[in-house]
């Protein structure tokens, strides 16, 4: 592992433990970022994008409200490994995460093997959002998400925002989907989140790196879980 690499490890593991998220700013050239967000593009623009499902969990105050599934996630979103046609720089990204994460794994507290796919999703605006939830409350093996935004000239007024709860539930952070940022965070209920409503096209590349024991666990209590089930050998 090359210095700089050992230092944006040693960063990570500092900020996700002290945290529980971290926000990397600059992770890619800006050539290959915007190599990335034109793959991405023309990914949304071939009209292979679905309606995003439901699958994290929502919260105790949510489950008591009567929302249809558009009213919780509106996004649209498609699966990519990275070896597909037109997707290669989309591949390069999951390597680069994959690197990160291995650097940092046996220090926060996990034995990662695996992840699922990329998924490619887009808030295509109108004030499309997901509402509050946790991506893993129930151990389904998802410990860390990892996020990149790929929102060129974003400014305040086209939303977006995803708001991390705190442990208080009265104050939480906000962080914005900037171009070429990466973000971090424990999948459990350590964070809570939602994606406050889009009033612009917002684009993001997310993957979920499984724990090994709890993913074994998960797999002997349920069959089949859809794409987050699908193991990526990193």
């Amino acid at each position: 592992m090359s210095k700089n690499s050992e230092t944006l490890a040693n960063f990570v593991v500092e900020e996700l433990t002290k945290s529980n998220f971290c926000v990397i700013d600059g992770l890619l050239t800006k050539n290959t970022a915007k190599e990335i967000l034109t793959e991405v593009k023309l990914l949304y623009e071939s009209g292979i994008f679905q309606d995003g499902q439901l699958s994290g969990g929502l919260t105790a105050s949510e489950k008591s409200e009567k929302y249809t599934e558009k009213k919780i996630r509106s996004d649209k979103l498609t699966w990519i490994e990275g070896n597909e046609e037109g997707a290669s720089h989309i591949g390069d990204l999951l390597l680069k995460y994959d690197s990160l994460v291995s650097s940092c794994s046996r220090r926060i507290g996990y034995d990662i093997q695996g992840r699922t796919k990329a998924m490619v999703a887009c808030y295509p605006g109108g004030g499309t959002g997901y509402k509050r939830h946790v991506d893993n409350p129930d151990g389904d093996g998802r410990c860390l998400t990892v996020i990149f935004y790929l929102n060129e000239n974003w400014c305040t007024k086209d939303g977006g925002v995803l708001r991390i709860y705190q442990d208080d539930d009265n104050s939480h952070i906000d962080v914005e989907p900037l171009f070429n940022r990466v973000l971090l965070f424990w999948s459990d209920r350590r964070n809570p989140h939602e994606v406050l409503p889009s009033y612009a096209p917002r684009f993001a590349v997310t993957v979920w790196y499984f724990d090994q024991e709890e993913r074994r666990m998960a797999k002997e209590k349920h069959k089949g879980v859809g794409e987050f089930g699908v193991a990526v050998a990193m």
